[in-house]
């Protein structure tokens, strides 16, 4: 195992890596169809992003716990400037939108990861322990590859983690998916953690989906806290739900210790900028209202934890 796993801080992270679903859910394009100017949109809404993470930081959230995650197609400058001023940044390596874990850039994922060096590396892989098994032994070996890179070369490695129900699982559960999140999802969710863990695939912080429970949260650090692996800690991610499920996740989840903070993304900016995209609000309007959701999070997460 490696040494120095895990991570000692809090850890509030703006995501904003999307690229499939800005090109289809915002601009109605697939990635074949994006045009130079479409591109230049994008990028100018992560920027609008980005402006409303920094206006939290200078307002209220401390600077060693804000965190962005974004993507080297569309945010370029972004990580650019963000590590100029030593913001925590977390770079994804996965190509967007697939359903099998692959590397935006191949065999050169290394190269660009240190083109920034950001000061985590991230993978998004859907992955559940009744999937196929050459799946999953495919799977395991890319991520195996990115794992073992990052601890070579001091980058910390953030894994999330989707676990979409299979046919087999949604016919236990009456075809209930809120059922199967409650019932199956956190049981799965500990066997991924383990699985992975046997293939000496090591994250320093697991981005897993919201629970509803501490004692499922309490279950899942467990694991991954497991064999010495103290420092690992877990953050929750917001997988674009409303705002009153995010909540119910993140307070739960700030109960436990080793659940050191969330990844919440489009909860916080999709819809103020789909209001900026379609004229209906100024972009200074969109920079505030994304700020003021950030921190939010960011408060609810700090009371839970009995610190504000």
């Amino acid at each position: 195992m490696t040494k120095d796993l895990g991570y000692n801080k809090f850890l509030f992270i703006l995501p904003f890596d999307h690229r499939s679903s800005f090109e289809k859910g915002m601009f109605g394009v697939e990635e074949q169809g994006l045009t130079p100017e479409i591109i230049e949109k994008i990028k100018e809404e992560k920027q609008i992003i980005y402006a409303g993470f920094k206006k939290a930081v200078s307002e209220k959230i401390p600077k060693g716990l804000a965190a962005i995650l974004v993507d080297e197609q569309f945010g370029d400058e972004i990580l650019k400037n963000a590590i100029k001023e030593s913001y925590v940044t977390l770079l994804t390596t996965e190509k967007s939108g697939q359903d099998e874990f692959v590397f935006e850039y191949g065999d050169q994922f290394g190269e660009h990861i240190k083109k920034y060096n950001p000061v985590f590396a991230k993978a998004l892989v859907r992955y559940n322990p009744e999937d196929k098994q050459d799946l999953k032994n495919r799977q395991r070996a890319s991520l195996k590859k990115l794992s073992d890179f990052c601890h070579s070369n001091d980058y910390k490695f953030l894994l999330e983690v989707l676990i979409e129900a299979l046919e087999n699982q949604l016919l236990r559960v009456n075809g209930n998916k809120k059922r199967y999140d409650k019932e199956l999802r956190p049981h799965l969710a500990v066997e991924v953690v383990k699985e992975l863990q046997e293939e000496a695939i090591e994250p320093d912080v697991w981005k897993m989906e919201g629970m509803e429970t501490e004692e499922d949260y309490k279950a899942l650090v467990n694991q991954a806290r497991t064999n010495g692996r103290k420092g690992v800690g877990v953050v929750v991610l917001g997988r674009g739900a409303e705002k009153e499920e995010v909540e119910k996740w993140i307070v739960n989840g700030a109960k436990v210790e080793g659940v050191i903070g969330f990844a919440v993304g489009r909860t916080i900016f999709w819809n103020p900028l789909a209001d900026f995209t379609n004229g209906k609000t100024t972009e200074d309007d969109a920079v505030d209202r994304i700020s003021k959701n950030y921190e939010y999070y960011c408060d609810l997460f700090l009371r839970q934890k009995g610190i504000l």
